[in-house]
């Protein structure tokens, strides 16, 4: 907001005022700018809406892109838990960007078009109620003071007007008496006329002086009555103010997801995935999945049998149906639960992923061979050390 510069004259300042006929007039558009101000923020958000869409869809869209790139890399265990839960926390990000665009329009839009609506009412042939209310009331209140300003400004001019005439009868009496090339009737002649500019003078000082005393005594119903109607304007620019104000916190509200617990908790779970990237458990998986901790069929004497045996521990893959549950203990077997990903090698081991549930129906033989079901009925011997039971 500027101020008016040190170097602007009292007359200058004095015409800018308040009080000055028709300087009302930038209260009176007050309200003319407050609706198009309320049009203004309307369409600010709703284009910040965008902005928060258009990051959600990118979000969701660069975790789309990447999620088969993570699942297939070479990254394995804990590593590959942190790095997906990036693409997870995304997904969820997205989701309440998306939710902060839902707000700012259906919201916090609606809401200030809403009492636009009801707050400013247009005149049907343009313009706006309040508008004409305020300008009326300011017209009314200073159209008497504005006669009265008019009549002053006539007294004073002609007062100033016979001043300068005063002035320049004196100036010629002083010079006609200092010059010995006048005559004494010439003389005479302008010390009269002189006297007459006075006298005139005085009459018009006058009068000028009788309009002043009557506006001054005008002034204070002036001031009351303008007084008066900027109250009301100051009303309605209160409630403008306090409503937008809560428009503005409502938006903040919106915007602001640090406060969020949303963004908190995702946050937090991505911290916390990162914390627990274990290197030691990550190497013995890796150890026991593709290196020496693999289960393995060493080099032992064989006697010659004639007959053609299966590989000890090991049996055919059959397809059986699902054995009755209870209580985690299935008849005929032990539920187990597996500490890591295995991929069987062979057609008749089982494959199974970290967490998994299934149910183990032959003990470890002394290869280190387990038999398990699956929930489906799937058969298949897997590493003893790959499960717990449950």
């Amino acid at each position: 907001m500027s101020t008016p510069s040190s170097e602007s004259s009292p007359e200058d300042v004095n015409n800018r005022s308040f009080w000055m006929p028709g300087n009302y007039q930038r209260t009176v558009r007050r309200t003319e700018d407050a609706f198009q101000a309320c049009s203004d923020i309307v369409a600010c958000f709703q284009e910040r809406a965008r902005l928060e869409r258009q990051y959600a869809q990118q979000l969701a869209e660069w975790s789309s892109k990447w999620k088969p790139v993570v699942d297939s890399s070479p990254l394995y265990g804990s590593l590959m838990k942190a790095w997906q839960c990036f693409l997870s926390s995304a997904e969820r990000l997205a989701a309440l960007h998306a939710s902060v665009c839902r707000s700012l329009v259906s919201e916090d839009g609606d809401r200030v078009r809403t009492w636009q609506k009801d707050s400013f009412h247009k005149k049907l042939f343009g313009g706006f109620k309040e508008t004409q209310d305020i300008e009326t009331g300011f017209t009314r209140a200073q159209k008497p003071w504005a006669k009265r300003l008019k009549k002053l400004d006539k007294a004073r001019r002609a007062y100033h007007k016979v001043s300068r005439k005063e002035q320049a009868a004196r100036e010629r009496e002083a010079h006609a008496q200092g010059n010995p090339d006048v005559a004494i009737d010439k003389q005479k002649k302008i010390q009269e006329e002189r006297q007459l500019v006075q006298q005139e003078a005085d009459k018009v000082r006058s009068r000028y002086e009788k309009v002043l005393e009557e506006v001054n005594r005008y002034a204070p119903r002036y001031m009351e009555e303008m007084e008066s109607i900027f109250d009301q304007s100051q009303d309605e620019e209160r409630k403008r103010i306090v409503f937008l104000k809560q428009a503005f916190l409502s938006i903040h509200k919106h915007l602001d997801i640090t406060s969020n617990e949303s963004v908190r908790a995702v946050y937090s779970q991505l911290h916390d995935t990162l914390m627990a990237i274990d290197e030691q458990e990550d190497l013995r998986w890796w150890r026991n999945t593709h290196g020496p901790g693999m289960p393995t069929d060493w080099p032992h004497f064989q006697e010659w049998t004639p007959e053609k045996k299966e590989k000890k521990g090991k049996k055919e893959v059959e397809k059986k149906e699902p054995i009755e549950k209870s209580s985690g203990v299935m008849i005929g077997g032990v539920r187990v639960r597996a500490l890591y990903d295995y991929v069987g090698q062979e057609t008749d081991e089982l494959s199974f992923k970290a967490g998994e549930e299934f149910l183990k129906v032959e003990d470890e033989d002394d290869q280190g061979w387990c038999r398990g079901m699956k929930d489906g009925g799937w058969e298949g011997l897997y590493p003893a050390n790959y499960v717990e039971v449950v």
